[in-house]
């Protein structure tokens, strides 16, 4: 009698093993953000880690400075620099106060505590234990990182834990920028090394504000800032914002307005010619609502309150939560937004609709470059006051987030790490 040939039980894989092929070694299951304290940095940092579809498998550390007194005057320092000397003149401060007496309290220490609304101070040696003691179990970490405070930090993660991590920088390092995995920075960044800008810079202080080195293969060029908003977020803002917005009188007019920077010069005189215009274009408007920012000094928005403050159309936020700017990106028709904040006009420009840009002319060296590039897609275009906001234009949306992600995925993938399905 022949013996019965049982059937192979079927391979629930074809092909070569998951553990051979990297296993959870090669997969990029959780991340570490860098910030320092600044939403407009941090939101783009989290707004990548949101695109790579790691939002609920990360954690926030943050460097941060000494505040008050004389360390107002000392922020161009070094991070590190900045928090060992203000450590020394409190010490000396102290000695002085209690010359004489035993048990001088001792200053607290800086770092590797609590940080900002409780989040956890960036300690390079917490963060790097635990991405070579979880390797074996969790796989490597994704590390993003954005602002010059964060810079020593996430390069010293990259030395330190380059087999257990991919470290991202955002914003330009300015100097060795083989120090990260990949850099991602707006092209306006390299606008110090044209030729124009370079006639603008005194020949003894050039090398040291200028990148000195150009893109190449690991840098990732945009052309504004990275942020959280997307599709996502605009469907779940419309139907969130519903029945405040869904009523008024269209179209919709949003207007954002920040604050001066070093670049962007402006005072109550913008403010006034702002609403001089928005009164222009009030025949041609449904609504009109205007939000101020963090840094908008009192002086501009108390010339809009007295101007605008009582006019039926308009409606100016009081700054109390919960904070209308999703919905304001998901409802409005069109948009007027001060030249001063990078991040701001990315976000409504990721939504294809109109946007008029007002004090642009007051803008400076990288800005006037970067609004320069935004007029040469059509993406915004002057606000003059005589526009018509019921006449609708648009242009193809800005996308930077989703294109650097998928940066962020080529470059794991020369790495032979991939991120989690």
């Amino acid at each position: 009698m022949r013996p019965i040939q049982l059937p192979e039980p079927p391979s629930p894989k074809l092909g070569t093993p998951e553990i051979f092929e990297g296993g959870v070694y090669g997969v990029v299951r959780r991340a570490v953000v860098i910030g320092n304290g600044y939403p407009g940095s941090e939101n783009q940092s989290i707004g990548l880690v949101r695109a790579l579809g790691l939002a609920d498998k990360h954690v926030l550390y943050r460097v941060t400075r000494p505040k008050g007194g004389l360390n107002e005057w000392l922020h161009w320092l070094p991070v590190s620099l900045h928090k060992n000397l203000d450590y020394i003149i409190r010490q000396i401060c102290i000695i002085l106060k209690y010359r004489g007496q035993r048990g001088l309290p001792l200053p607290a220490e800086n770092g590797g505590g609590v940080g900002l609304k409780g989040v956890l101070e960036a300690d390079v040696h917490q963060i790097v234990t635990m991405a070579r003691q979880t390797f074996e179990k969790d796989g490597p970490i994704l590390v993003v990182a954005s602002g010059r405070d964060t810079i020593s930090v996430s390069s010293s993660i990259k030395l330190l834990a380059s087999d257990n991590a991919f470290v991202v920088q955002i914003l330009h390092p300015r100097l060795h920028l083989n120090r990260f995995d990949l850099v991602i920075t707006p092209k306006h960044d390299y606008y110090p090394l044209t030729r124009e800008a370079q006639q603008q810079v005194p020949q003894f202080i050039r090398k040291w504000i200028t990148p000195r080195e150009p893109p190449d293969s690991h840098v990732v060029l945009t052309v504004g800032a990275l942020h959280q908003v997307d599709a996502g977020s605009l469907r779940n803002a419309a139907s969130a914002w519903r029945d405040e917005f869904a009523p008024l009188p269209k179209p919709l007019l949003v207007v954002n307005i920040g604050g001066p920077t070093g670049n962007c010069r402006y005072g109550a005189d913008l403010a006034r010619q702002l609403t001089t215009n928005l009164l222009s274009v009030l025949d041609s408007c449904g609504s009109i609502r205007i939000c101020f920012s963090n840094r908008t000094p009192e002086k501009v928005s108390n010339v809009i309150l007295k101007e605008l403050g009582g006019n039926p159309k308009v409606y100016i936020w009081d700054g109390q939560e919960p904070n209308p700017h999703l919905g304001h990106l998901a409802w409005a028709d069109a948009f007027v937004v001060t030249a001063d904040s990078v991040s701001m006009i990315s976000e409504v420009c990721s939504t294809g609709k109109p946007v008029y840009i007002m004090g642009a002319e007051r803008c400076t060296w990288k800005f006037s470059e970067f609004h320069k590039s935004l007029k040469d897609r059509g993406v915004v275009r002057p606000f003059t006051g005589s526009e018509n906001i019921s006449e609708s234009w648009s242009y193809p949306p800005l996308n930077e987030t989703a294109e650097a992600a998928s940066r962020v995925h080529k470059a794991l993938a020369e790495r032979g790490w991939r991120l989690r399905p």
